[in-house]
């Protein structure tokens, strides 16, 4: 299931996962004030900002097709 991930749909179930989260928060009588929703966006955040940088592109051509080049006129 983690390999056939997209980006856009990593960040669409993150984005999901954190305002249900805001939304049972709230449900349950948690006070939420200006800072301490400041935090929790910034802290929801973080992760996936990580979670894009490290996200693997594509990959770089191994010495075999490097060498054996099938492209080549």
């Amino acid at each position: 299931m983690l390999r056939t991930m997209t980006r856009s749909r990593l960040i669409q179930i993150w984005f999901a996962a954190i305002a249900l989260i805001f939304v049972a928060a709230v449900a349950f009588g948690a006070a939420v004030t200006v800072g301490t929703g400041i935090m929790l966006v910034t802290l929801s955040l973080v992760p996936l900002a990580v979670a894009l940088v490290l996200w693997p592109g594509v990959e770089p051509r191994s010495a075999s097709e490097v060498l054996h080049d099938r492209n080549r006129v």
